[in-house]
């Protein structure tokens, strides 16, 4: 029996240090690393029962060619060698552009970024644009700070309040949970704002509801009564730029016309204000999900401004926190001028099916954008009508169900790679605890093959080299290198402890780039009463379930604004499409929310992302993935309501 450590590499913020117990060849349990000092010793629900996805019956083992419309096994050999002419002829006939690489965040580490760099050497091919994710909180906080990262995490023990804006820690970001109950036991007060009531809400002191997308509105009436009461940072016009603007766009309205955009009393924006002014050191902690809105951008940015002018920035116990800037311990490889072309991850089917001159092949890595992006019918539709598409995948997905040419690859427990946190500033080694089965590469060796069958050399060094290779150089100044980071925990020294201690900004003027107009909320939309919540959950990490949930997915809703009893089947519908339901009551919920979870299939009737239209956020070209409107129908009366 071993006892092997590896870090998790999943789109998860924590990046876990794991401790693996392998008995013959075979992973038996895994446990989190009592010796991190983020980890902890446990590891998420999703994670820790990770075993069930290792040794799934469902596993892929060996190479899939779609021959006579039939997915068939077939050796590595055959599968390399028809994708190597596919990709030549298809160049040869149309150029690069007609190649669509598509790699996304499934599972992350630098060594999948080889990937990148073949098709670039390649084609250039065409590549992605835009982020479903964080794209608009990214240019938020870079548009005002000209920089994206965060304190270091235990900095919270400082703070005296902690706004948990937006965000659901205790199923979104896990190990930062304890680090809370921490700063609670030292006399912090943490504050929740979230139109949904969530696990992380019993965390809370208080919690506020805002109406959905009303987050900017209650941070306009919340940066007046700053103003009114006298507790914006004296100092402030030293370091904020448009402080005279962002004054006149909080006083365009009273504090009682803002709260009632967000659907909220008076009190709430004044409890926010005591905490960011005469209670600071006050931290803001912004929900990824908080910048998927038509607005989301302006939302970010309107947090951002409330931490700079209530002397919040920079200060021990203070700051405004949206992500950890997991790429500053790495140099990125060298890269040509770039892609030819780009197509947007927000708006994939559509600008896929429209693309001209036409992509005539897709290959997928580390993604499920079926599952994963907007409008999934669009998607999965001009997947179909492509000639060839290829799929790095470790089981059938719905995208790779649609694939001409299926790869199996490695899990996180076979993985050789090296990962930041966007959770913390921490650096991990990921290593294989068990090898891969026969029929199975990893990323980097598909790289490798395909860069052989192809004639591109550059490409022949083992993943321990590429790790060292992608470590920034000024790490070894810190005594740091690929070995330590394998020998004990490591937390970035190229990150600060306090961000903007002295308050100046990479911005072009050295200055906070405070915002100068507020956005308009989403409108209603008549016959659609909820808004459709399509959210994280303990059990999943986006399409991937740690157990595949049976049966039609829960819809959670306030029962006073659902004509369909607790426990029966229901039509959840949207301009776009409909989903079979069965409804759960939480009258806890705001009544014009409807939650389900994230990430479901569509082949399973299970994807909410069907029934979101694909629109871009404000800046930053993200997702505004929350803005749909939906109606839930009793099954019988479905046919009336088409």
């Amino acid at each position: 029996m071993q006892n092997l450590k590896t870090t998790c590499n999943r789109d998860c913020p924590d990046a876990c240090s794991m401790i693996a117990t392998v008995e013959d060849g075979r992973v038996t349990r895994l446990r989190g690393d009592p010796d991190h000092p983020i980890t902890q010793g446990f590891l998420c629900h999703r994670t820790g029962q990770y075993l069930h996805t290792q040794y799934s019956p469902d596993r892929l083992l060996t190479p899939l060619i779609r021959k006579d419309g039939v997915l068939t096994p077939a050796t590595w050999d055959d599968a390399i060698a028809r994708i190597a002419t596919t990709m030549t002829r298809l160049r040869d006939e149309s150029g690069p552009e007609a190649i669509f690489h598509y790699r996304s965040g499934g599972s992350l580490g630098f060594v999948k970024a080889v990937t990148d760099l073949l098709f670039e050497r390649f084609g250039p091919v065409t590549g992605k644009s835009g982020d479903i994710c964080s794209g608009a909180g990214d240019a938020a906080q870079m548009a005002d700070f000209g920089e994206e990262d965060s304190h270091d995490v235990f900095d919270l023990l400082n703070s005296r309040h902690i706004l948990l804006w937006g965000k659901n820690p205790i199923v979104s970001n896990p190990h930062l949970v304890p680090i809370l109950r921490d700063a609670k036991a030292r006399g912090a007060t943490i504050v929740s704002v979230d139109p949904v009531w969530h696990a992380s809400s019993k965390l809370a002191d208080r919690s506020y509801q805002p109406r959905p997308g009303g987050d900017c509105a209650l941070a306009m009436a919340t940066a007046r009564l700053l103003w009114e009461r006298g507790h914006v940072d004296p100092a402030a016009a030293d370091y904020c730029d448009n402080l005279e603007e962002f004054y006149a766009l909080c006083h365009s309205r009273s504090v009682a016309e803002w709260c009632a955009d967000a659907d909220l009393p008076v009190e709430a924006a004044a409890d926010l204000a005591a905490c960011l002014g005469p209670g600071k050191p006050c931290a803001i902690l912004v929900g990824w999900g908080m910048g998927r809105r038509t607005n989301g951008g302006t939302i970010v940015r309107a947090l951002d401004a409330l931490a700079a002018i209530s002397g919040n920035l920079g200060i021990a116990g203070g700051g405004v926190s949206f992500y950890f800037k997991r790429r500053r311990a790495f140099q990125p490889l060298p890269t040509l001028a770039g892609s030819p072309r780009t197509i947007s991850e927000i708006t994939f089917g559509a600008d896929l099916l429209a693309a001209d001159p036409a992509v005539r092949m897709l290959w997928v890595t580390a993604g499920n954008p079926v599952a994963m992006l907007p409008d999934s019918e669009t998607v999965a539709k001009a997947i179909a009508a492509l000639e060839f598409v290829v799929v790095v995948d470790c089981f059938l997905t719905d995208t790779a169900a649609l694939a001409t040419v299926v790869l199996p690859t490695t899990t996180i427990l076979e993985e050789d790679d090296i990962v930041g946190s966007y959770g913390n500033h921490w650096i991990g080694s990921v290593r294989p605890v068990v090898p891969r089965p026969e029929g199975v590469r990893s990323d980097l060796e598909i790289t490798q093959l395909l860069a052989k069958a192809l004639g591109i050399p550059g490409f022949e060094e083992s993943a321990r080299t590429w790790k060292k290779r992608m470590l920034a150089p000024e790490l070894s100044k810190h005594g740091i290198d690929l070995d330590a980071i394998e020998a004990a925990p490591v937390r970035n020294p190229l990150a600060p402890a306090i961000l903007f201690a002295d308050r100046t900004f990479p911005t072009a003027t050295g200055k906070v780039n405070l915002m100068t107009q507020a956005a308009a909320p989403a409108p209603d939309v008549p016959g659609f009463p909820l808004w459709l919540l399509s959210l994280s959950t303990e059990k999943s990490q986006s399409a991937q379930w740690a157990r595949p949930p049976e049966g039609p997915t829960v819809a959670t809703v306030h029962p006073d604004s659902c004509p369909v009893p607790d426990g029966a089947a229901a039509r959840l519908q949207s301009q776009l499409g409909s989903l079979v339901v069965r409804v759960k009551h939480d009258p806890r919920q705001r009544r014009d929310v409807v939650l389900v979870p994230k990430g479901g299939h569509l082949r399973a009737g299970r994807a909410a992302n069907a029934l979101i239209h694909a629109r871009v956020t404000d800046i930053g070209e993200g997702a505004a993935l929350y803005d749909e409107r939906v109606r839930l129908v009793p099954i019988e009366d479905t046919a009336a309501q088409r």
